[in-house]
């Protein structure tokens, strides 16, 4: 009996709804293994004249959070939104009863800016990219 088999597709144009599709996935395999089942999305957007003009987004899970994403249009950097978005998804966090905060920077990002929040680099890969470096750092709550 021949048995059907799935067809590997070249797609290297996902779209945010198949990324969300496959975390999904992984949503519900990890909470499988692990019997956490408390995951959830977390998001802040920075709005001006129904423009996004900066944005904070990540999850929370098993007593963490991790921000995956955090920007701000340059004409916005240095007036303190950074730092509102930032507070406002670490008081997310701690209201979801979060013990640390994770999140990955490049050296010519923002790294310093964490720290000045108490992140610490827990792991630094150098070269990544070429001639920089990439941070894993984490908060404490």
């Amino acid at each position: 009996m021949d048995a059907k088999r799935p067809l590997l597709i070249d797609r290297h144009n996902m779209t945010g709804g198949d990324v969300a599709i496959l975390e999904g996935h992984l949503d519900e395999y990890n909470s499988g293994q692990t019997g956490c089942r408390d995951s959830a999305w977390l998001g802040f957007q920075l709005v001006l004249d129904n423009e996004l003009v900066g944005g904070i987004a990540g999850f929370t899970w098993a007593g963490f959070c991790e921000l995956r994403q955090f920007w701000i249009h340059e004409r916005f950097r240095g007036a303190g939104y950074g730092s509102a978005l930032l507070n406002r998804a670490i008081d997310e966090a701690r209201a979801r009863k979060c013990a640390h905060v994770y999140l990955a920077t490049y050296s010519f990002q923002a790294p310093d800016f964490y720290r000045r929040f108490g992140f610490e680099a827990v792991a630094i890969i150098e070269n990544r990219p070429p001639g920089h470096r990439d941070f894993i750092m984490r908060l404490a709550l």
